[in-house]
């Protein structure tokens, strides 16, 4: 089977082709850091205006680039959720009218689903079952996967996505929009030794996550000094190394209660380079397998929707001709297809 798919879930537009026996054919992606950086955060109303400016012209440049006509074209996947809801309906509203219109069957996918999948597009995929770690601008989640659908939430946070924290540090801080890239950056030149910040919830026994308090000891450490770009710096360095070493203390625990050997990681933080280097000895030290998608994949696509609807419409699973969305959506609610 050969699948589109279609990714509208926030700010990014993902169009891809999948197909079961050559693998993924082509992906294209279009991007709103232009549209909305002068706010410094997604505007919901924008992001959902520019996917209906983009999606089409997307659609029909990934099928060349990919050599497919929409008669090779075996079903259609869009995410349906969670997400923004305005954004969600125009990937829903296009990928099942098209759907309807080639005579083929349309699925909607969970975009959290589509995360813990990314990894399969790889050519040294993980096995079932793993540990999943999902960390992104909306979700930090411990997962145990045990397959397709298949998913039991270990630990999820109490407040704050970890990728939030780091765009509203970022924002904090003067860094620019996107917030993640940009700490990251300013963190590599920031004196290790100069803040420390506390490691949320490592304290007590547990695998939830917390990571509003972060963000206030960050905003009370840059009112009690002159931010120069050093000291900037340096709040950065403290934060990322912070967050970062909560998540590996985490996912340490999931590893020895759960006994399992293998970890992927996905979702837009996992392509932060100090948060893989620090996982990498983790895995080192506990003889751990560490599968990532690769950078482009980490952060939202249309590849990964395509390869999480093959794996399910292949298998028979449809969706009916009308749709809907779901913008709050938990992994626990999927079942194998």
């Amino acid at each position: 089977m050969r699948v589109l798919g279609i990714e509208t879930s926030c700010d990014d537009t993902g169009v891809a082709v999948y197909d079961g026996e050559a693998g993924l054919l082509a992906h294209r992606l279009a991007s709103q850091v232009a549209v909305h950086a002068p706010y410094g955060g997604v505007v919901p109303e924008l992001a959902a205006r520019d996917h209906i400016r983009s999606l089409l012209p997307l659609i029909d440049s990934t099928l060349e680039l990919s050599t497919s006509s929409a008669s090779e074209i075996g079903g259609i996947a869009y995410t349906a959720g969670p997400g923004l809801s305005g954004a969600l309906l125009v990937g829903a509203a296009v990928g099942r009218s098209l759907a309807w219109a080639w005579g083929v069957p349309a699925l909607g996918v969970h975009h959290m689903e589509a995360h813990v999948l990314a990894p399969m597009l790889e050519p040294e995929p993980p096995e079932f079952p793993f540990l999943a770690l999902l960390v992104s601008g909306g979700h930090t989640l411990l997962v145990d996967a045990a397959g397709v659908g298949s998913y039991r939430v270990l630990g999820a946070t109490v407040d704050d996505a970890v990728g939030e924290a780091f765009d509203k540090t970022a924002k904090l801080l003067g860094l620019g929009y996107p917030g993640g890239p940009a700490l990251a950056r300013a963190a590599e030149l920031g004196d290790p030794k100069r803040f420390r910040f506390p490691r949320p919830m490592t304290d007590r026994p547990g695998l939830e996550f917390s990571f509003s308090g972060l963000k206030t000891f960050a905003r009370q450490t840059s009112v009690a000094h002159r931010l120069d770009s050093a000291t900037v710096n340096d709040i950065a360095y403290a934060f990322q190394d912070a967050a970062v070493d909560t998540l590996v203390i985490k996912c340490g625990r999931a590893v020895q209660q759960t006994g399992c050997d293998r970890l992927v990681v996905a979702g837009g933080v996992g392509a932060n380079r100090y948060l893989r280097e620090r996982l990498a000895e983790l895995a080192s030290e506990r003889g751990v397998a560490l599968y990532f998608p690769r950078a482009e994949f980490c952060t939202d696509n249309g590849a990964m929707v395509a390869y999480a609807g093959w794996s399910r419409l292949r298998q028979g699973a449809t969706d009916p001709l009308g749709f809907d969305v779901r913008p709050r959506w938990s992994l626990t609610e999927l079942t194998p297809p």
